[in-house]
C-alpha cells in the first residue's frame, strides 16, 4: 500500500533550503461536533491554524503543505485565501492515499498522504492547537541542524496544556541530556480542586513535559515512515477504527537505534480545540492576537 521511495534532493542543497510546515487538518473532529480546524476563535474571524501560518513565516519557514480531506477542502481553501490573500499553499488530501474509508488512518498516515510534497526538512504540528510564535523559533532552530537520523520534538509544560476543568490525555515525554527517551500516551491529565496536576492518578510537577505534536523531521525518515504503515497495515489494515499515530512510531524507530530525537521547551501556553467547552477559552485567550 505504500507509495516506495520519494525523490529527494541533493543533499548540498539541504542546507539552504527553508523549512517547511506541514499542517494537519484532516480530522473529523467528533468530540468537537463540527469541524474544528476552522472554528473561529480569533479577533479577526481567525482560525487556530491562521496565527500558526503568521508565526511560521515569522520564525523563516518557506513553503506551506496543508493536509485535509476532501469534504472540507473548499472551506479550508476558502479560510486561508480570506484570511491571507494569494498565499502559496500545497494541499494534499489524506483521502487520496492509500485505501478508502470513513475514518482517516491516523498521524502517521496523515504525514505519509503528503511525502510527495515534502522536499527537505519540516515541521509538523496540527491545525486546532495554538503553539505560540516562540514555539516556531525552537522548532526553527532543530530543523536548522536536522540531519538523517535525527528528529525534533518542542514539548510543553503539562500545567500549561490542561484545561481549568476536566481530563484529557497528554503524551507525556521522559528525556535525558537533551533527548527523548520515551513518549507514553497519558490518560486522565488533569487540574485538582486543589490546584495540583494529577496525571494517570499520581500527583506530577507542573513542568512535566509533554508533546503537543509539534515534530521536526528530515525528510529522509519518510522512507522509514513508509515501512512502518506497510507494517501497520498488514497487521491491522481490516479493523475499521485501527489507527498509526505518528508518537508511538516515532517511538519505534528510537527504540531500533534509527532515530534520536532532541527535546526543547516552549514557554507557551498552549491552546486547543477538543470539545465544544474548548471553543470559549480558545477565544478568550487569542483575543489580543
Amino acid at each position: 500500500m505504500a507509495k516506495g521511495l520519494i525523490s529527494r534532493p541533493h543533499p548540498e542543497t539541504i542546507g539552504r533550503m527553508k523549512p517547511s510546515l506541514v499542517i494537519m487538518a484532516a480530522g473529523l473532529g467528533s468530540r468537537f461536533g463540527g469541524v474544528k480546524q476552522l472554528a473561529r476563535v480569533g479577533p479577526n474571524d481567525e482560525a487556530i491554524l491562521d496565527f500558526s501560518i503568521i508565526d511560521a513565516q515569522a520564525s523563516g519557514f518557506g513553503e506551506l503543505i496543508m493536509i485535509v480531506r476532501s469534504e472540507i477542502e473548499a472551506d479550508v481553501r476558502e479560510q486561508i485565501k480570506g484570511q491571507h490573500g494569494d498565499l502559496a499553499v500545497t494541499y494534499v488530501r489524506q483521502d487520496d492515499f492509500g485505501p478508502q474509508r470513513d475514518k482517516p488512518w491516523g498521524t502517521l498516515h496523515a504525514v505519509l498522504s503528503a511525502a510527495d510534497a515534502i522536499k527537505g526538512p519540516f515541521a509538523v504540528i496540527n491545525a486546532d492547537d495554538y503553539y505560540g510564535a516562540s514555539s516556531f523559533d525552537l522548532a526553527a532552530e532543530i530543523l536548522a541542524d536536522i540531519k538523517p537520523g535525527l528528529a525534533g520534538n518542542v514539548a510543553f509544560e503539562m500545567g500549561r496544556t490542561v484545561p481549568p476543568v476536566g481530563s484529557v490525555t497528554r503524551a507525556v515525554t521522559e528525556v535525558a541530556d537533551g533527548y527523548l527517551t520515551q513518549i507514553t500516551e497519558t490518560d486522565g491529565c488533569e487540574r485538582l480542586p486543589d490546584g495540583r496536576l494529577s496525571a494517570g492518578g499520581e500527583i506530577v510537577p507542573d513542568t512535566t513535559p509533554v508533546s503537543m505534536n509539534m515534530w521536526c523531521f528530515d525528510d529522509s525518515v519518510l522512507d522509514e515512515f513508509t515501512k512502518r504503515w506497510d507494517a501497520f497495515y498488514a497487521e491491522r489494515g481490516a479493523e475499521v477504527k485501527s489507527e498509526v499515530f505518528l508518537p508511538t512510531e516515532v517511538g519505534v524507530l528510537m527504540d531500533a537505534g534509527q532515530l534520536k530525537v532532541k527535546v526543547l521547551a516552549s514557554p507557551e501556553q498552549w491552546i486547543g480545540i477538543t470539545n465544544p467547552d474548548d471553543f470559549e477559552l480558545a477565544k478568550a485567550s487569542l483575543a489580543d492576537r
